[in-house]
């Protein structure tokens, strides 16, 4: 996708958003669009904050400092034929006089040992990290971006899902949860993720991370009650409260598009975290305003040929070109226009052609009919060529040759 506004919602135009009851019903009243939603979607600055962000989870490590180091060692020096490493010192092993502390040698240290004070941890601006995650917010809502991150929403009614709290807050039993995401027809969704259990390559299936999967819905909440424990156990299924949205569940991987499924208290709590657009109209983020699109629509293409654009533009002007330019090498009429001589100049270049043309056969015609006049050349270039050979020195059989 490319980093330009896209995702734009006309808060007029997406006025309400349907709210869906036990058994996946819609119930007469909606939830009004919250303002976060007509936030622009920039993929640039979410996959930016997300690789940035996702460092900072990380937990030094290092080697020992003594690390290949533990040994006694010393160079042998020059003139015995071997390579100046250190080595071991001693005798009666076969250990003694083995190469030490380098890294090319067995037993020795790491080149560039690690430190636990390399710089593991990112800082990220407070307006740039608010900026990825109310994108992020406003990609949930788009289905072609989250159907194109691999969530399974063909069945689904409606991007955003708004589901009222009476369907989620007293659940208890997974299977009741279970239940609720069919009549949902978000349960898709999580099959994927139970079927697509692969096994992780390399040492991490030796540090409590065995199996890989894919992501499920993320299930957005004001207040959990007993729904997390009844949904924690469905495959691919996370929670997040609205007040503390994290990037890394709603854009995973740094890839914009989410499958989020709102309850009705956290998706009208929106305008109270993000703001409704004004100045500092943010309850919990104080002073912040959320950033305005500047374009409604993105399509420019759209704009420009719509017909309230073409129909303000002037006709389109057509040049008719008034002299077009010869060139005087190829047009005889141009270069007589410049040369009035021309003419003239060419005419006697054909007749000295036609003359040289007419002398050239009339030689070919004497030489094969052999006429006088070709006889006496003959004969002149022959008397030439005897003279030029009595004057060369040499035998007489070389002579002969030439003759």
């Amino acid at each position: 996708m490319n980093s330009v506004l896209v995702g734009m919602f006309d808060t007029q135009a997406a006025a309400e958003q349907a709210r869906y009851s036990q058994g996946g019903k819609s119930t007469k009243s909606g939830v009004r669009l919250p303002h976060v939603f007509t936030t622009p979607v920039r993929d640039d600055v979410i996959r930016d904050v997300h690789t940035r962000m996702a460092k900072n989870h990380r937990q030094p490590y290092s080697v020992s400092k003594v690390a290949g180091e533990q040994t006694s060692a010393i160079s042998w020096g020059t003139g015995r034929a071997v390579a100046r490493i250190p080595r071991v010192s001693g005798g009666g092993t076969s250990r003694s006089g083995q190469g030490a502390f380098g890294n090319m040698c067995r037993k020795g240290r790491m080149f560039a040992p690690t430190r636990i004070w390399r710089r593991w941890h990112r800082r990220i601006n407070v307006e740039e990290r608010r900026f990825a995650l109310a994108s992020a917010v406003a990609g949930s809502a788009i289905p072609a971006l989250v159907m194109a991150r691999g969530h399974r929403i063909s069945q689904v009614p409606e991007i955003p899902l708004v589901v009222d709290n009476s369907v989620v807050d007293s659940v208890t039993k997974t299977k009741a949860a279970v239940a609720i995401l069919k009549d949902l027809k978000a349960y898709e969704d999580c099959e994927k993720v139970r079927d697509n259990r692969v096994e992780r390559q390399g040492q991490g299936k030796a540090r409590n991370r065995r199996w890989r999967r894919r992501t499920g819905p993320l299930i957005v909440y004001a207040k959990s009650g007993t729904m997390r424990r009844a949904f924690r156990n469905v495959p691919g299924v996370e929670f997040c409260p609205v007040t503390r949205l994290n990037l890394l569940r709603l854009a995973p991987g740094g890839h914009v598009g989410r499958f989020v499924i709102w309850t009705k208290d956290a998706f009208e709590s929106l305008d109270k975290v993000f703001g409704n657009g004004r100045t500092g109209s943010s309850v919990q983020k104080k002073g912040y305003t959320l950033p305005r699109p500047q374009l409604t629509n993105a399509d420019i293409f759209r704009v420009i040929n719509s017909e309230e654009v073409q129909g303000g533009l002037r006709a389109k002007r057509t040049y008719v070109r008034k002299f077009t330019r010869l060139n005087p090498l190829r047009n005889h009429a141009r270069m007589q226009a410049l040369n009035p001589t021309h003419g003239q100049s060419r005419r006697q270049a054909h007749q000295t052609n036609a003359t040289a043309l007419k002398q050239k056969a009339a030689r070919a015609q004497d030489q094969s009919k052999g006429t006088a006049a070709s006889a006496e050349v003959k004969a002149a270039r022959k008397s030439t060529r005897q003279k030029r050979l009595a004057q060369k020195k040499g035998s007489a059989k070389y002579v002969a040759q030439l003759a």
